[in-house]
C-alpha cells in the first residue's frame, strides 16, 4: 500500500522532493504538499483503492504522513469489504 501511496504522491502531491525518498513518518507538508495538492492526492487514493474519504478524515493530520494515509486508507478498505 505504501508504494501505491508514493505513486499517487508523486503524480498528484507536487512534492519538492522525490516521493520515493520520503519516510513513512516524514511530514508531507514540510516536503511540499499543499492543501490544494492534498485534495488531488485524496482523489487519487479514492480512485486507486475504490474508497471514499468521509468528512471526519478530511483533516490536515490525515495527509501529514504516508503512515497516516496508509492507516486511513486501510481502515476505509476494510470497512468497504
Amino acid at each position: 500500500m505504501e508504494d501505491k501511496i508514493r505513486e499517487i504522491l508523486a503524480a498528484h502531491g507536487k512534492l519538492a522532493v522525490n516521493a520515493s525518498t520520503v519516510g513513512v513518518d516524514d511530514d508531507l507538508y514540510a516536503a511540499g504538499l499543499t492543501s490544494h495538492a492534498s485534495v488531488n492526492v485524496m482523489l487519487g487514493l479514492e480512485d486507486a483503492f475504490d474508497v471514499e474519504f468521509p468528512d471526519e478524515a478530511l483533516k490536515k493530520g490525515t495527509f501529514s504522513s504516508i503512515r497516516n494515509l496508509a492507516e486511513t486508507v486501510s481502515k476505509l478498505v476494510d470497512e468497504a469489504a
